[in-house]
């Protein structure tokens, strides 16, 4: 890597100050330092906190924990494109197919987010942020595997100029940028994304001309609809197809149709472990979004008054997009809650609220990104009253 590091210092000087490229500085240092450990140093007298890690590798071990659910949602992509078809393939067959419709999803996510923030950074002249790198996977992660890749450019300039910039950038945003993208997407153009996925099959498929299965989410809302039980909705649809698509275990290991990421709990355990391990992750908020959607159900269990309602509450967390936004976005920390305190009350008002949504409003049966960006406005609010109280229990020491 030698070369490289020469190229880029001999380069460097093109981008100084007073240079012909001066403006393009932080563009050019946003590309050094994704590459290379900044030689800066403290110089300051005093106290310094020296880590090895900053921002952009703790943005890559972001990255890394969301690899399973990204290399199991390439694959999970092709498998259901020769199940429609009702054929067996081979692995690599497999992850080709997955890898035509996802790879240039995460592109377009890349290409016009990057775009954008190079864009500001000109005009604006101020570094560039990191956040990005985490924020163009997650909005691929969240989609159907068939949005049009106009869609996905306009949701995530939307999501970037909107949901970031607009608030000054990264770290100034009040709601997770990638579920800003995926709300104007749902609200913009509700049926590419919302109620049934569809599986990709190809322009000169022979056997179909489209494949459409619902997911265990829209049988919900269908079973609510029609009086029946949610259950008897699910298992009637799987029998004879898939071994039972819509089984537990199939939900948990993640083989039925979904957004690409977001369909395996297992690969979202995974980059939980990961976060988690690395202290990037916050297990308060992770463990508390799943406990509240599993308390939630239990409750509304006792009810019966809603078809919906008759669902195990341990079905809860594994459909949907649950588990991935527990690992990714509710736990994001910029828009998550950041006392202790307030993490507990965050995370089980996030879980309690996406199963309320779920099974109240079926017309909106993904709960779990309008709970995420609801809670993600009143997080300072948790915060304030948090910090609050505790100032009052000390002063109340303090007079015994």
């Amino acid at each position: 890597m030698k070369f490289l590091r020469d190229a880029l210092d001999k380069t460097k000087s093109h981008f100084e100050k007073g240079k012909k490229f001066e403006k393009f500085y932080y563009i050019f240092e946003s590309i050094d330092t994704l590459m290379f450990t900044p030689k800066e140093t403290t110089h300051a007298k005093g106290v310094q906190i020296r880590d090895a890690v900053d921002m952009k590798r703790m943005m890559m071990t972001v990255i890394i924990a969301m690899i399973p659910c990204l290399l199991f949602g390439i694959w999970n992509v092709g498998q259901q494109h020769f199940i429609a078809l009702g054929q067996q393939a081979e692995f690599l067959d497999i992850i080709l197919i997955g890898a035509m419709k996802v790879v240039p999803i995460i592109a377009v996510s890349y290409i016009v987010g990057l775009g954008i923030e190079f864009t500001f950074s000109v005009f604006r002249q101020h570094p560039i942020n990191e956040g990005f790198l985490v924020t163009g996977m997650l909005i691929p992660l969240v989609l159907p595997a068939t949005i049009p890749l106009w869609q996905v450019a306009l949701a995530t300039a939307f999501a970037v100029i909107i949901g970031k910039e607009a608030f000054g950038g990264t770290g100034m945003n009040i709601l997770n940028v990638a579920l800003t993208a995926r709300a104007f997407l749902y609200f913009a153009y509700p049926s590419q994304i919302s109620g049934e996925v569809w599986t990709f099959i190809g322009d000169n498929a022979q056997a179909v001309a489209g494949f459409s299965g619902a997911t265990p989410l829209a049988l919900g809302a269908d079973a609510v609809a029609n009086g029946t039980n949610m259950m008897t909705s699910m298992s009637s649809f799987g029998e004879g197809w898939y071994d039972n698509i819509y089984s537990f275990s199939n939900m948990f290991f993640g083989f039925m149709p979904g957004s690409i990421g977001e369909t395996s709990t297992l690969m979202c355990l995974i980059g939980a472990f990961i976060l988690i391990a690395t202290g990037v992750g916050s297990w308060k908020i992770i463990f508390s979004v799943f406990a509240g959607a599993y308390g939630m159900g239990l409750i509304l269990n006792g009810f019966g008054a809603n078809p919906f309602m008759d669902m195990p509450a341990h079905y809860h967390l594994v459909i949907g997009g649950l588990a991935f936004g527990a690992v990714f976005m509710a736990s994001d920390p910029v828009t998550a809650a950041q006392t202790e305190t307030g993490k507990w009350i965050y995370g089980f008002g996030i879980g309690m609220l996406t199963v309320v949504i779920r099974v109240l409003n079926p017309a909106y049966p993904e709960g779990i990104m309008l709970a995420i960006l609801f809670f993600n406005v009143f997080a300072p609010l948790i915060d304030f009253y948090v910090v609050k109280a505790n100032k009052k229990r000390r002063l109340q020491r303090a007079t015994v």
